[in-house]
């Protein structure tokens, strides 16, 4: 459900794009770590199998890898978040186009689709 809540809360030409017209949609596990994180602390709401759920919504899983944590490591102090780090550096090493809310991300020279949250 969170996933499907998800892409239902992206507006815009970027949400479009991930709804229909992306040729595969790729979820981290960065992202799934950080969901857990936020749901155990309260901050918050998301299901029990996220992972079944991006397989039902035909969304690819991306792992983090050797190669992803030495990027993340190396990029410039841009950014501070570990996650959004992590995302960059998967975008970058598998050139991949990056959806976020945060166009400060793009400072990092990597493909960015901007969506808006509703």
């Amino acid at each position: 459900m969170l996933l499907w809540a998800l892409e239902d809360r992206l507006t815009g030409e970027g949400g479009d794009a991930i709804r229909t017209g992306a040729e595969t949609v790729a979820v981290s596990a960065a992202s799934i770590w950080e969901i857990e994180i936020k749901r155990s602390l309260g901050k918050l709401k998301a299901p029990d199998d996220l992972g079944g759920l991006t397989d039902l919504s035909g969304f690819e899983r991306l792992s983090v890898s050797f190669e992803h944590a030495r990027e993340a490591g190396r990029l410039a102090p841009i950014h501070s978040d570990p996650f959004d780090r992590m995302l960059i550096a998967q975008a970058r090493h598998e050139g991949l186009t990056l959806a976020t809310a945060d166009s400060t991300l793009a400072r990092y020279e990597v493909p960015i689709l901007v969506v808006a949250r509703n």
